[in-house]
């Protein structure tokens, strides 16, 4: 499985952006997906998590209310909506699919820079 994600840009402190997240090869597999980011000389930090059925989702505390991911499986599309952003939230910002089996969020795409402006 290939994941590509897109959508990331600069846009002003209170804008929004949706990202995206394709994934491509063999897909069959009912993963969790998840969004992670990472800011210039901070660790990699989980943003947002959902469940092959959209049925759980969890978000970091520092997006709650503000971030939304929700998936479209017939797409093989993974979307992470992000609104009131703040120049906190600057990061390139990736997907990830968590490995059925052991669990671990073994497979990751390129990347996609955001950059809020104050």
């Amino acid at each position: 499985v290939q994941l590509q994600a897109s959508g990331g840009g600069l846009v002003q402190a209170g804008g929004s952006l949706r990202l995206s997240c394709a994934a491509s090869g063999r897909t069959e597999s009912r993963r969790t997906m998840g969004w992670f980011r990472q800011a210039p000389g901070k660790e990699r930090e989980l943003v947002a998590t959902i469940t092959w059925t959209a049925i759980r989702t969890y978000y970091g505390d520092y997006v709650k209310g503000r971030f939304t991911i929700s998936r479209d499986n017939a797409k093989n599309l993974v979307y992470l909506q992000m609104n009131s952003l703040k120049p906190e939230d600057t990061a390139v910002y990736y997907c990830s699919a968590k490995d059925p089996i052991f669990g671990n969020w073994g497979l990751w795409g390129q990347g996609t820079l955001v950059t809020v402006s104050s």
